[in-house]
């Protein structure tokens, strides 16, 4: 994990990550600041970060981006049928099958999507 107090996957292309950003740079943290930003396309999560966000999240479908391309090329079936093991490697592999933006803090809290209310309580903003 980062030494960074936020580490935020994001895709340039994605709306919602980009409205995440501006919340965030709103609120004192940028990549001057605090945040570590990296594009989950190029480089997604690894597979620990992966398992920290499942044991923090609690809910392994909570980690897809149901509306994306990746995931409807699998199909709903196919995915539900993975193990949690198998669902995670799938994530690892394919940044796009993750719901953006997923940002870990530095005290190992996950946040999946953006919701300004569940991020400022996670964050202390």
């Amino acid at each position: 994990m980062s030494t960074a107090p936020l580490r935020l996957y994001s895709y340039p292309k994605c709306s919602t990550c980009r409205k995440a950003l501006q919340w965030l740079a709103e609120r004192g943290l940028s990549p001057d600041s605090g945040l570590e930003l990296v594009d989950i396309t190029a480089d997604p999560p690894s597979l620990d970060e992966l398992r920290q966000a499942l044991a923090a999240l609690g809910d392994r479908k909570r980690l897809f981006n149901t509306s994306g391309q990746s995931y409807r090329a699998l199909g709903a079936a196919a995915v539900a049928a993975l193990s949690d093991g198998q669902a995670l490697e799938a994530l690892a592999a394919d940044g796009k099958l993750i719901k953006r933006p997923f940002a870990l803090t530095a005290s190992g809290q996950a946040l999946v999507g953006f919701k300004p209310e569940e991020w400022s309580a996670a964050l202390g903003l």
